[in-house]
């Protein structure tokens, strides 16, 4: 997930000193609000913050994506928009990460938040992992600063609502439909639904 370099002065949160001036990260609402969220150490991982973590899921929420969902967290990090999901009431989270440092502490978050049996972890690469998730209700990808694949990565997806975060807009991708898309800081996130067929057409013709 997303590293941030600005400062979230509405958060409240204070900066640690011991982990290169990161934020403390906690859950922001649900059944796990206020629990922390661990982050490894370095610059690998770049977790989404507080305050973009919670507009996501207050439109989530406007769209009854998450109460029951069944939810894809790829390019996981720490967790921290499967672990907001799963404390909104999702049913079960899939975390796909291929990163060993962020892997353990994302086992860490899973274990210490009480979340095993609502959590699979699957330690591959996360547009390879598509074609084994199957259906999922919420499809959320933050890849790294620069990523651009997304028609690879969503080629495979089966989910009525995707999430994407990215340094930049997505724009369009094949297949899908952007029912929303908003800037935080140096944030883009983007909403998408499979595209629909036009009325008095076969899909596939």
């Amino acid at each position: 997930m997303a590293w941030s370099t600005a400062v979230n002065a509405g958060s409240g949160l204070a900066w640690t000193n011991h982990r290169r001036s990161l934020p403390c990260m906690r859950v922001v609402a649900g059944d796990l609000r206020g629990r922390r969220i661990e982050s490894p150490k370095g610059d690998a991982t770049r977790p989404t913050t507080d305050k973009v973590r919670e507009a996501v899921f207050n439109a989530l929420g406007s769209m009854d994506a998450v109460d029951g969902a069944r939810v894809a967290d790829v390019f996981a990090g720490t967790g921290a928009m499967g672990i907001e999901a799963l404390s909104r009431g999702a049913s079960h989270c899939t975390f796909v990460e291929k990163d060993k440092n962020a892997l353990a502490v994302l086992r860490q978050n899973i274990a210490a938040l009480g979340l095993s049996d609502r959590a699979t972890v699957l330690a591959i690469d996360a547009v390879s992992a598509v074609a084994s998730l199957g259906d999922v209700d919420l499809f959320i990808a933050d890849p790294p600063y620069g990523f651009t694949h997304w028609a690879d990565l969503l080629n495979r997806c089966v989910a009525p609502v995707v999430v994407l975060e990215s340094d930049r807009e997505v724009g369009e991708v094949e297949g899908w439909d952007t029912v929303r898309e908003k800037k935080y800081g140096r944030t883009h996130v983007a909403f998408l639904q499979p595209a629909r067929v036009p009325d008095g057409t076969v899909e596939g013709e």
